[in-house]
């Protein structure tokens, strides 16, 4: 076993890339749970329309719904194994999944203005990083699952390593340390609290999946393993990310409606002409 081996991995947990027959039927309930978490989610970020990143969050959590699909379909067994478009599930969840890791950073850096967001550049830029990136991780594992390649089979997973888990866990250290720079320029402890809880879900997450699934299968006479708690923690991380987001972007809400009131008690009784005038100067 080298370096870039899922041997010891897939011995461990019971993920996808072992090509076993997974029924997690735990682990689809903490899905459905985070499908309905995510729609609540959803639903409050499209209310905040002035908020910074409001689009770009939007579609973070759009790539969030269609990774919990796909790990719906591989986790529990909807594309069996031994069926041939198993990989290709296995290989799009994977890309989804890289796609949401550089969606994240992207929304990471609008903070810190470099550019305009939610503008037709914004998100066109966004798409293509997401997609540029989506397409390589699931382009990687497919070859590798099929075998397509000689410099890539399923003996030799040194590159899908390095994309799958490498890069994307420097693409998610990236985001957490700026966030922290901005916090401390913005000194918002209620924000750099969400950080690091956000944090502590996600690596309790990865280890419970990674390091204590056996011994967690074996406890809970194999109704549960370490797949469902990571999932549940990733649920949490999601939350604490949203409410990141919610935090740094509650004055840009206040600011709107405070001016809503005010064009209201200004113009109130000049007729809804005024009003609807002042009002989109408002919001555009």
């Amino acid at each position: 076993m080298g370096f870039g081996s899922f041997d010891e991995i897939c011995n461990r947990t019971a993920l996808p890339l072992s090509n076993t027959m997974i029924f997690q039927i735990g682990n689809a309930f903490v899905h459905f749970g985070g499908l309905i978490t995510f729609l609540i989610i959803i639903f409050n970020v499209r209310a905040k329309y002035t908020a910074i990143g409001r689009t770009e969050m939007l579609n973070f959590m759009y790539l969030l719904i269609a990774l919990i699909v796909s790990s719906l379909i591989v986790d529990c067994g909807v594309a069996p194994p031994s069926s041939s478009t198993y990989a290709y599930f296995v290989a799009l969840q994977i890309g989804i999944a890289s796609s949401c890791c550089i969606c994240l950073l992207y929304n990471g850096l609008l903070f810190f203005q470099f550019w305009e967001d939610g503008t037709r550049k914004s998100m066109w830029l966004l798409r293509i990083a997401c997609f540029s990136w989506g397409v390589a991780n699931f382009i990687i594992p497919l070859i590798t699952f099929k075998s397509w390649n000689t410099a890539l089979d399923f003996r030799k997973t040194t590159l899908m390593f390095v994309f799958t888990y490498l890069i994307n866990a420097i693409i998610l250290a990236t985001y957490v340390v700026l966030q922290v720079i901005l916090v401390f320029i913005l000194r918002s402890k209620w924000a750099f609290g969400s950080i690091l809880l956000g944090v502590f879900f996600f690596v309790a997450g990865q280890i419970l999946t990674y390091v204590f699934s056996e011994g967690i299968c074996k406890g809970a006479a194999h109704y549960v393993d370490g797949l469902f708690f990571g999932s549940v923690c990733n649920v949490f991380t999601v939350m604490m990310i949203y409410k990141f987001w919610d935090q740094l972007t509650t004055d840009d809400l206040e600011f709107s409606v405070a001016n809503v009131e005010q064009v209201v008690g200004e113009f109130g009784g000049n007729g809804n002409n005024t009003l609807d005038e002042k009002s989109s100067s408002v919001f555009f």
